[in-house]
Formats: C-alpha cells, sequence, structure tokens
C-alpha cells in the first residue's frame, strides 16, 4: 500500500495480494483518522460479502473465489471504543459482467485497488442497537467503550 495526503483528503493504492480491509486498518491506526467517507475501484480475486437479515440479525455471507472487477467501495470510517469500524460495501463483477454486492468482509486484491478517504472534523462513534443487532452512528459526541 502506498497513499499521499492532499490537505483532508488521502489517495490510496492498495498493491496486489493485499487485503483492503486490513490496509485501510493500518491507514487509520497510523494517519490517527476516525472519521472518514471511502470511495474506490480496483480489481480483486478473493471478495466476500454480505448480506444482513435484521429479523435473525446475523449476517449470509458470500465467497467469491475468482477474478473480479470491484466498480465501486464506498462507505465510511468512525469509532467503536478506542478502535476503527468501517463499513463498506461493494459492488463487483465477474467475467460474465454479472454484478453482485454486499457488505465488504474480505477483499483480496488482484490488481490494484485506488481508494479515496475524504476525512471529516468532528467524531461519530457507534453504539449497539437491541432492535436490528446493528452498530448504528452515535452522535452523543464521546466514544462508547465495547
Amino acid at each position: 500500500m502506498e497513499y499521499r495526503k492532499y490537505g483532508k483528503r488521502y489517495v490510496v493504492r492498495i498493491d496486489r495480494g493485499e487485503e483492503v480491509i486490513a490496509k485501510l486498518q493500518e491507514l487509520c491506526e497510523k494517519e490517527d483518522i476516525g472519521l472518514a467517507c471511502i470511495e474506490g475501484l480496483g480489481a480483486a480475486d478473493h471478495v466476500v460479502v454480505g448480506l444482513y437479515n435484521v429479523e435473525k440479525k446475523e449476517y449470509k455471507k458470500r465467497v467469491f473465489d475468482e477474478e473480479m472487477e470491484i466498480s465501486s467501495i464506498n462507505g465510511n470510517i468512525t469509532m467503536q471504543g478506542k478502535k476503527v469500524y468501517h463499513h463498506i460495501h461493494v459492488t463487483v463483477c465477474n467475467a460474465d459482467l454479472q454484478a453482485f454486492g454486499g457488505h465488504l468482509n474480505e477483499c483480496r486484491i488482484s490488481g490494484t485497488c485506488e481508494l479515496f478517504l475524504t476525512v471529516l472534523d468532528g467524531q461519530v462513534g457507534r453504539k449497539h442497537d437491541d432492535v436490528t443487532g446493528l452498530n448504528l452512528f452515535d452522535f452523543s459526541g464521546r466514544y462508547i467503550e465495547i
């Protein structure tokens, strides 16, 4: 991974064989990023996406171990307690140009991944919602310990 900072924006290249979530975690810890928007694209050969079932409070995951174009990555970075919290979605397509998307759990890059992170001023934490089972935005101005 390599990156450059321009004002409040980071331009990030994630390289072949690297895993997107791990590299974003590394960047956020190194640069002390606690609130940001993410957008990007690229190519991957291992992707795990999920669809959340609110009634069951669980993710149904699907694994793709094939060459895939990443047509869109978008999401956000917030904090849950003192830990960086990634909420990222992805749309990928296979060799037949069939598109699949969902919550991004894993993504290993096969070619490159080009990301833009826009850092925002302020704090947004996460709090667990018992009704949905999700970790929702917490605007109380403090981080919630988990």
